[in-house]
């Protein structure tokens, strides 16, 4: 971890209300323990811990606390994709039946029949590259919704498949929720982007992740697993229980990231990483592609990564962390970040152009080229407490840029 650096850039006082909100978080229960990073103008503004990483030995989170990133693993595994891209591998209005015919025959839901049995039809076209990475594929993920579609992705366990090749059969089978390019819908988009960074590179994907992004970047504690030497680092995982009232541990295989759990290499949610590692990330990426003399993509493709990609008309909702609020105008997406391409409109304080995503267990971060910045949340939590207001994202976004000097 960079020191802090002394800063004009931001009130002091206003960084102090920041620490204050996220020592209360835990304060009041929201989680057992935090740890945020604000970098400004390649510089450390202000770093934070809070609370605990281990209920039982009580071990603070610290710089080294290792955590379930989930969805934040997508921007990687984009990044990787895009790679392969400036290589010529393909380009983003390639069909992806081009690369994986196993998907030629996929159909799309058209309603219900009367016994229940759901009603198919072809598609009108394959979907692009450009859908696959920007969520508009029609894909479906099995992680909610009552369809058939999603039901069948928990039926035949699509995330748990044994191996990418297995996955890709599963999803072969399954219909599409939506015609290409007409909604966007969060989905297994970025496995099958796993997948592909296997099959254009010739490589395991963690390898490839390994060789060409975690290595060049100094990122060693970002990975599918968890070695057994390091797994103390590793921090629990908390559910809201109604039984006792509060959140308690999580203990369950799924969430071990120990290589005999893991089933296949989830591009779309399986990484392990580090506060100073996806920082490391995030600097490479607001550099415009470059970190301590190890280029990663070109200043272009990082454009276009966080440009908006989708059709007229189309935003998200949800942030891969919590639901998007129904009162403001939908962000929009590029290739596996969220957008905000207009602040007024979209009531956000963040600074125009600003990208970012989140996991399932709470992590969260956002990157603001406009003003030089970005900001990152580790926590490690399902559930919220009853009547709980807490919103992460949105309370440290709020304190950071009003704590911001003009």
């Amino acid at each position: 971890m960079a020191p802090v650096q002394p800063t004009d850039d931001f009130d002091a006082a206003g960084l102090e209300a920041l620490a204050d909100q996220m020592q209360a978080f835990v304060d009041q229960g929201s989680v057992i323990g935090m740890q945020t990073l604000l970098v400004k103008d390649g510089k450390v503004a202000q770093y934070g811990s809070y609370g605990v990483r281990d209920v039982e030995t009580g071990a603070p989170a610290q710089p080294d606390t290792l955590y379930r990133i989930y969805s934040m693993s997508k921007p990687i595994t984009g990044v990787a994709l895009m790679q392969l891209y400036e290589q010529g591998k393909f380009s983003l209005d390639d069909p992806i039946t081009k690369y994986i015919p196993e998907f030629e025959n996929l159909k799309v839901l058209d309603g219900t029949n009367e016994d229940g049995t759901p009603k198919l039809k072809d598609l009108q076209r394959p979907a692009t590259m450009r859908e696959l990475m920007s969520h508009t594929a029609g894909f479906a993920y099995g992680l909610g919704g009552d369809d058939y579609a999603n039901a069948q992705f928990r039926e035949q366990e699509v995330l748990r498949s044994p191996d990418m090749q297995t996955f890709i059969d599963r999803l072969a089978g399954i219909p599409l929720l939506y015609e290409p390019g007409t909604q966007w819908y969060y989905s297994a988009a970025v496995d099958v982007q796993g997948y592909l960074v296997e099959k254009f590179s010739g490589m395991p994907f963690g390898e490839y992740l390994k060789a060409n992004i975690f290595t060049p970047l100094n990122m060693n504690d970002t990975g599918f697993y968890v070695p057994e030497a390091e797994y103390d680092r590793l921090a629990d995982v908390m559910f809201y229980s109604s039984e006792a009232g509060k959140f308690i541990p999580l203990y369950s295989e799924n969430i071990q990231f120990r290589k005999k759990t893991i089933p296949f290499e989830s591009g779309g949610g399986g990484l392990v990483s580090s506060l100073d590692d996806y920082a490391r990330f995030c600097q490479m990426m607001l550099n415009g592609g470059t970190l301590s003399g190890h280029r990663v993509l070109k200043p272009e493709t990082v454009l276009l990564m966080r440009s908006d990609q989708l059709p007229e008309g189309l935003g998200i909702g949800i942030d891969g962390t919590l639901s998007g609020p129904e009162s403001m105008q939908q962000h929009k997406f590029g290739l596996d970040f969220g957008i905000i391409t207009d602040p007024v409109a979209m009531k956000s304080p963040a600074g125009k152009g600003t990208y970012y995503w989140g996991g399932a267990a709470g992590t969260w971060f956002w990157i603001d080229p406009e003003n030089d910045l970005f900001f990152i949340g580790m926590i490690q939590r399902f559930g919220a407490l009853p009547n709980e207001t807490a919103d992460f994202r949105a309370e440290s976004m709020r304190l950071v840029y009003e704590a911001l000097e003009d």
